[in-house]
């Protein structure tokens, strides 16, 4: 399995760099107010990448922190949790005897 694992790994290694090869030509994003940037392809499809990841994680924060609080208020502490209910004592074996009957 590690070896299926490695070759996919190998393939994706190479597909992204054919596509990085095959992308080194300039290209120009513009911007508001006649701004614009001239960078090669392949560094402005990284930039939109790494931007959508960063919104991405960012716009999850408060989901995980509110999550976080949840599970640690929701999880017992060993000093609050409830003692166990004490044993009951040992009754010993008794057996009566009756004289006479």
């Amino acid at each position: 399995m590690t070896f299926f694992t490695w070759l996919l790994r190998a393939f994706l290694f190479f597909a992204l760099f054919a596509f990085a090869s095959n992308n080194m030509h300039d290209a120009t994003v513009n911007w508001f107010f006649a701004y614009a940037w001239t960078a090669p392809m392949v560094i402005i499809v990284l930039a939109a990448f790494a931007i959508g990841a960063a919104v991405g994680v960012l716009a999850m924060t408060p989901s995980w922190w509110r999550h976080r609080r949840r599970a640690k208020r929701l999880q017992v502490p060993a000093a609050a949790a409830p003692a166990p209910a004490p044993a009951l004592p040992a009754t010993p074996d008794v057996t009566v005897i009756r004289d006479g009957l």
